[in-house]
């Protein structure tokens, strides 16, 4: 918009003007005979004591500022755009950490069902060996509080899954209560190679783009200061009536239409220093967007590093963590086999519920982390 009317100032302006004048007469000396339409104004800057003006003007102005004034803005709306962009790879990243961890949570609540069920299994089993004299009371009692610890952990990971989907319910419909699924079981996006990457990072980096385009707006702000040295060219184009009757023609058959034009050249001569102190400014604006452009192209560089190595370093542990998960199922499984048989302590099987558990929750938390670095990484990218 703001492009539109820069332009919209460097072509010419058509105004309909519509004037009346009335000027005191001069005294008319005796004997002396005037018609209305030929006696001398008072004022001499005027031409008639009743003078009516309708006439189109058309005017221009041609000058070094309004071209600058264009090129500004245009360069402003680049900045704009770069600006949206930013905000919509932004939005998109946000979505998709709030789809994985909406994801992520459901798959918790699952994880604490189960380590209830396995809780409630353990109790009823020191129940039935207290009843057959192989375990203490001591052992129902710690059961009975792994049962207890473990549904308020099925509480705590149902409210963390409500609040997810609210929070993902927010961005994707004008309810946040709309009742919603996702898909479970996507398919997991390994990382392309680095070299790739950087290259899709500096190819059409909005932020880069954003601060390249303030520079440009600023160095067309400081030709527009500069421009006040120069002078400008007016033009004006009069059609119409400029006469003592309101009318095409004057009451002696003169024809009272016509046309008059004018051409201005203002030259600047002294300011008392504004447009000295005004380009002075609008050069250290410049520098500013310099130093801004520099700052974001060093930012990008050390925002893709940490990005790739946030998502390299998740992308490395997701093994990791299922043979984890693996490792705590068995030792899991062997310990209730060594309790059972007499050979281990309640301790250690409730050690072992812990360890699994743990150890399910943070496989979650690092396939979570991964997603959302991946994301992270695509918003440079600008691919997804």
């Amino acid at each position: 918009m703001d492009t539109a009317i820069a332009k919209a100032a460097l072509l010419p302006g058509v105004v309909y003007h519509n004037q009346y004048l009335y000027s005191q007469p001069q005294l008319i000396a005796p004997g002396t005979t005037f018609s209305a339409a030929t006696r001398v104004p008072r004022f001499i800057a005027n031409n008639a004591t009743h003078e009516y003006i309708s006439q189109a003007v058309v005017s221009e102005t041609i000058g070094l500022q309004q071209i600058a004034s264009v090129a500004q803005t245009s360069a402003l709306s680049e900045v704009a755009v770069a600006q949206l962009e930013v905000a919509r790879r932004g939005l998109v990243a946000a979505v998709i950490a709030l789809y994985y961890n909406v994801s992520v949570t459901q798959n918790k609540v699952a994880i604490a069902q189960q380590a209830l069920s396995e809780a409630v299994d353990f109790s009823q089993l020191t129940q039935k060996l207290e009843i057959a004299r192989e375990a203490a009371h001591a052992d129902v009692i710690k059961a009975e509080l792994g049962v207890q610890q473990r549904e308020r952990d099925l509480s705590d990971a149902k409210l963390a899954a409500e609040k997810a989907k609210l929070e993902l319910g927010i961005l994707l419909f004008t309810d946040p209560h709309s009742n919603y699924t996702i898909q479970e079981g996507a398919t997991l996006l390994l990382l392309d190679s680095r070299d790739a990457l950087q290259a899709a990072t500096n190819q059409d980096n909005p932020e880069i783009r954003g601060a390249t385009a303030n520079l440009r707006a600023a160095n067309f702000d400081l030709m527009g200061a500069r421009a006040a040295y120069l002078p400008d060219l007016s033009m004006n184009y009069y059609y119409g009536i400029d006469a003592p009757q309101f009318a095409v023609n004057g009451p002696d058959g003169g024809r009272n239409l016509g046309y008059a034009a004018m051409v201005t050249l203002d030259i600047p001569v002294w300011d008392w220093f504004t447009t000295h102190d005004r380009v002075r400014q609008k050069a250290s604006l410049r520098n500013s967007a310099k130093v801004a452009l520099t700052a974001a192209q060093r930012q990008v560089i050390a925002n893709f590093d940490e990005a790739y190595a946030e998502a390299k370093t998740a992308q490395d542990q997701l093994t990791s963590f299922d043979d984890s998960v693996k490792t705590a199922r068995d030792s899991l499984r062997l310990t209730r086999l060594r309790y059972t048989s007499g050979e281990a302590t309640v301790l250690e099987v409730v050690d072992a519920e812990s360890s699994y558990t743990t150890a399910q929750l943070a496989r979650e938390d690092g396939f979570l982390r991964y997603q959302t670095a991946l994301a992270n990484l695509q918003m440079l990218t600008g691919k997804f």
